[in-house]
This record gives structure tokens, C-alpha cells and sequence, in this order.
């Protein structure tokens, strides 16, 4: 399977600060770039990795060190616990689609082909995006493409999809295109249909939900001085990021003592997420959005 060079990947590895006898965790194991890093710092230490794409496990690396484990991260605590490898020093999220499943027409995930639209990373899960715009309500959709999608006309588009689908059935890209055509904007086509499909595969794999599933599961299963290592490519995800590391909540409200003492359970390592420079922009398009944060486990 061809899988694009990991995002970021020196200052993930920096960020980890890696040592080569602890044990580490890659929740988004994809083309395993990452992976494959961290295992070659690594002496006698563990790296467990997960990923629920059936794709991702033909890039299984044979390694002694290293275990993969094909699930969604939000078991991540569960399956440690099963191989006896808690508390953990360094967990590594990179997140959403990876380039493969962007490239890989069948799956749905890209507007560039007419396929069906699919968009589970997941196989085997029931809901497909084709589901979400054939059964559910209007007001659903409208929230799913405001809150999403962060689409400004949410519901004029929520009312076209809505009304086009008793005409007929929206089953493939194209059959979406042209359920929506007269809500996109002239000129901005191109990042229309992105913020309409973000929607779409967001909901499909209730990606915010599981996001703050395994953020919540880092503050219990690293150890103190352990790093986790974050990269985000929309401001929903960045936020929750954000809030957790910096106040142990995602609200991001601080909690003091009696004396004023902040008690947030992360010391951030980033004030201000690393961003891709110009030539990794310009090799490897799936960084351009990519926002890396970094904390440390008090």
C-alpha cells in the first residue's frame, strides 16, 4: 500500500523525547513512518500501535519490540492493560484521514472521485456517509454541517440535501454535487465540498467523540513525565487538544488550589502548536493543515 512521508515526523520524534528502554503508543499507525521512528530509538523499550483500517495492517512492521493492535485508540487503556504495558512514557496521535484513504477512490473520502460515499475508516462499522444523508432528519444535518463542517450556509445546504434525496437517493459523490451545487459558493468550490465531506466523516466515525475518549484515557495511563504528542488538522480537534493539555479540561477553565496554584495534570511543552514548514508543505500536501501540540504528564 503507498502511504505519504509522515507529518512532522522530527518534531513528533523530538517531542517524545524518546527513551530507549520505555514503552510507547502510535494510536494512528497508517503507513507506520512514525512508527518506524520511534522503533529506532528504541533499545529494549516496547512500541504498541493501533489502527482500525484493514488497509494499514499490510504495513505491519516485524518487529519483537513492537505490537500491533487493530482497533479504534478509544479501547487504548483496555488493550495495555491486557499486554501488561501500563503506565506508558509517550503516546502519538497523528489524526484524520491519511493520504492513502484520501487517494483510494472506493472509500469515498475524496471529492476528486464518483464513488460511493462510504468514508469509514473502519470497515466493518455500520454507518456510511451515504446513511447519514439519506436518514437523517434536516435539523441532524443542519447541526453535523454547522458544527462539523463549519459551513456558513448549514442550513440552506441541510434543506437542499433534505429535498433532493426524495427525488432520488444520494448514493455517490457526484449524486451529492448535484444534490448541493446551487449552496456552493462560486470560486470556492474546492473548499465547499472539503468542509461538506469533514462533516460528513466526522459524524460517520464520531471522530470528536473518540478524540476526547483518548485524551481523557492519556491523563490516566501516562506516566509523570510522560509526553503526549498530538497533531491536528482542523480547529475542532486542535481545541480539544488545546483545552486538555492546557487545563486538564476540555472547556480549557484551569482549576487553581486555595493558594492560586494552577492544578491543570500537563505542563505544556508547546505554548504554540508546530506548523509545517514551506518545503514540507510543498512535498507532502496532507501538512498544510497540520497543527502538532506537545504536553508532558506532571
Amino acid at each position: 500500500m503507498k502511504y505519504h512521508n509522515p507529518v512532522l515526523l522530527k518534531e513528533c520524534i523530538d517531542g517524545l523525547n524518546i527513551n530507549p528502554e520505555g514503552i510507547y503508543v502510535d494510536v494512528t499507525f497508517g503507513g507506520g513512518g512514525h512508527s518506524r521512528e520511534i522503533l529506532r530509538q528504541l533499545t529494549t523499550g516496547k512500541l504498541y500501535a493501533f489502527d482500525q483500517d484493514d488497509d494499514a495492517l499490510t504495513n505491519k512492521i516485524e518487529d519483537e519490540r513492537f505490537v500491533l493492535i487493530k482497533q479504534n485508540f478509544k479501547y487504548l487503556k483496555n488493550f495495555l492493560k491486557m499486554y501488561n504495558a501500563l503506565p506508558i512514557d509517550g503516546l502519538l496521535a497523528d489524526l484524520g484521514v491519511s493520504s492513502h484513504q484520501f487517494d483510494e477512490a472506493g472509500r469515498g473520502f475524496s471529492t476528486r472521485f464518483d464513488a460511493k460515499l462510504d468514508m469509514r475508516m473502519d470497515s466493518n462499522s455500520k454507518l456510511t456517509a451515504a446513511d447519514v444523508l439519506n436518514t437523517y432528519s434536516e435539523e441532524e444535518l443542519k447541526r453535523i454541517f454547522k458544527l462539523y463542517g463549519e459551513v456558513d450556509n448549514a442550513g440552506r445546504l441541510a434543506y437542499s440535501v433534505f429535498n433532493s434525496r426524495k427525488e432520488k437517493h444520494i448514493e455517490t459523490v457526484n449524486d451529492l454535487k448535484e444534490a448541493i451545487e446551487k449552496c456552493v459558493k462560486q470560486g470556492r468550490e474546492n473548499q465547499y465540498y472539503a468542509q461538506v465531506f469533514q462533516a460528513l466523516r466526522i459524524e460517520v466515525n464520531k471522530e470528536l467523540e473518540v478524540l476526547k475518549e483518548l485524551l481523557l484515557q492519556s491523563l490516566d495511563i501516562l506516566k509523570p513525565g510522560g509526553r503526549l504528542v498530538v497533531i491536528s488538522y482542523h480547529s475542532l480537534e486542535d481545541r480539544l487538544v488545546k483545552n486538555i493539555m492546557r487545563s486538564g479540561k476540555f472547556e480549557g477553565e484551569v482549576e487553581k488550589d486555595f493558594y492560586g496554584n494552577q492544578l491543570a495534570p500537563f505542563k505544556q511543552i508547546t505554548r504554540k502548536p508546530i506548523v509545517p514548514g514551506a518545503k514540507e508543505n510543498e512535498e507532502n500536501s496532507r501538512a498544510r493543515s497540520a497543527k502538532l501540540r506537545i504536553a508532558e504528564k506532571k
